[in-house]
């Protein structure tokens, strides 16, 4: 037999029961699926669709405002590219291929690539280098890295400071973008042999260096990084 208790705490499971039932509902068979937060998160540009290239540093892109708020034509490249420039046209075909393209964006991720590219060619450090050059380029450095290291040279560089990044080139080449950056900064370069005896560069001098980098991306690929692909200088 029951006892009086064990009455009173059935009754109350079943209370419980249908005050859940009618609170939660019940399921029907035409539910909408769950908010998948990955498959989500996994659209090229998506903030997990990232990569990369380099150790911690990236250069990728970030997403347009929504079509309603996209400046006009004539402003759309406003502080970057003067209307009607080729510059700005090259600016253009690219946003045609890669809706979230932002050069503003890119340049600042070029910046530190240069810094960073710069320095990992006086240290030798290859693994950082080969994350953001393409193989051409990446070969014409280690032929210099190779020459310093068979007669003993070191090279000791220090940023004093980059005045500029500039964008003085833009095109698309079949599914590839190329955007072209003129950097205008001062640094302190010197490079000494095995005793220490200076064999190029001023430890106590400032240099103006101006360097015409292109770098280059696949727009048809899901990795937002671009590389290094030529390198020059201006006077």
């Amino acid at each position: 037999m029951f006892d009086i208790y064990t009455i009173i705490f059935l009754a109350l499971a079943v209370f419980i029961f249908l005050r859940l039932r009618n609170v939660l509902g019940q399921r029907t068979g035409s539910e909408r699926p769950p908010f998948d937060r990955a498959a989500r998160n996994t659209v090229p540009g998506g903030p997990d669709s990232n990569v990369v290239p380099i150790p911690g540093k990236v250069i990728d892109q970030a997403p347009l405002a929504p079509t309603a708020e996209v400046a006009a034509p004539t402003d759309r490249w406003k502080g970057v590219a003067e209307a009607g420039t080729s510059l700005a046209q090259g600016l253009d075909a690219i946003a045609a291929q890669d809706t979230a393209f932002d050069p503003r964006h890119f340049l600042s991720g070029a910046r530190s690539a240069y810094e960073m590219i710069v320095l990992a060619f006086a240290n030798g450090d290859r693994r950082a280098l080969r994350d953001l050059l393409s193989s051409e380029v990446y070969d014409s450095f280690e032929a210099v890295m190779k020459d310093r290291e068979r007669h003993e040279q070191k090279t000791e560089t220090r940023f004093v400071s980059l005045d500029k990044a500039e964008l003085v080139g833009a095109e698309m080449r079949d599914r590839t973008a190329q955007l072209t950056v003129r950097f205008v900064s001062q640094m302190i370069s010197v490079t000494r042999d095995k005793a220490g005896v200076i064999v190029d560069g001023n430890p106590d001098k400032v240099a103006d260096i101006t360097d015409v980098w292109t770098f280059a991306r696949d727009t048809t690929s899901r990795d937002p990084n671009w590389k290094l692909v030529g390198t020059g200088s201006a006077h």
